[in-house]
């Protein structure tokens, strides 16, 4: 289903969790590389203004669905797909690289948050390689020369599964300025994902994330940065949902 128009229009090409682990695991038999982005109503509002993003999201390989409200207008235009959150998406991907022989890479957030993550997923992936945790520097340039370093650090690690936890619009930028510098890594862009494994930030409870309701915890957590930006996410909503419906 596509979102969007024009030059931001973005497609979610995996429907389902199914389909994405099998390309996934598809991708890690052929030693292929890969980008992997979760779309957002945030993402959408930021597109159509930042021509960067843009072209970046046409880079992703595989686009899947990560909100409620990009669920609810799939269902409306008759294109449903799966809710796949990239904070959910760590374990299982972890799981299956381990199951593959495939070692892992974290690049963004902290140094701190990195080493937690790794603590928390060597406890709960048995066998796990992580054999790369990177914390950019403040200011980080995802097209820059620091980001050709570490590009070239991933190449000499090994790894073929790289999580990047830089945030949007960054993490997707640099996956699709890595893949082409590292094309046996699969980047996977999974905001917070990294600090929610390791404890620096708390996630909202299962019952609100049961209910659609994780947005008002985020926006309760953090006020000042998060309602302005679910502000513009509620603004775009009224001409997404008259695309669907044409999309229907």
């Amino acid at each position: 289903m596509k979102f969007g128009t024009g030059r931001s229009a973005v497609e979610v090409n995996i429907p389902t969790r199914t389909a994405l682990f099998q390309a996934v695991r598809e991708k890690f038999a052929k030693g292929d590389g890969f980008a992997l982005a979760t779309l957002n109503l945030d993402h959408l509002t930021k597109l159509p203004c930042d021509t960067a993003f843009a072209d970046a999201y046409q880079a992703q390989d595989l686009v899947v669905a990560d909100g409620r409200p990009i669920v609810w207008l799939s269902q409306l235009a008759n294109q449903p797909l799966e809710l796949m959150p990239g904070s959910d998406l760590v374990i299982p991907l972890c799981e299956l690289a381990t199951e593959m022989g495939v070692p892992v890479a974290f690049v963004g957030s902290s140094d701190e948050a990195l080493a937690g993550a790794k603590a928390a997923l060597e406890q709960r992936v048995q066998k796990i390689k992580i054999v790369l945790a990177h914390a950019p520097a403040y200011g980080f340039d995802p097209t820059g020369a620091a980001a050709a370093e570490i590009c070239e650090m991933l190449n000499e690690s090994g790894a073929g599964l790289c999580f990047i936890a830089l945030g949007a619009p960054k993490q997707e930028v640099f996956a699709a300025f890595a893949k082409a510098r590292s094309p046996a890594v699969g980047f996977a862009s999974i905001g917070a994902g990294l600090d929610f494994l390791s404890g620096h930030q708390v996630r909202a409870p299962q019952f609100m994330r049961a209910l659609a309701l994780e947005w008002l915890w985020r926006a309760l957590q953090s006020p000042r940065r998060m309602v302005p930006r679910y502000a513009k996410c509620f603004a775009i909503l009224p001409r997404l949902t008259r695309q669907a419906w044409q999309q229907r």
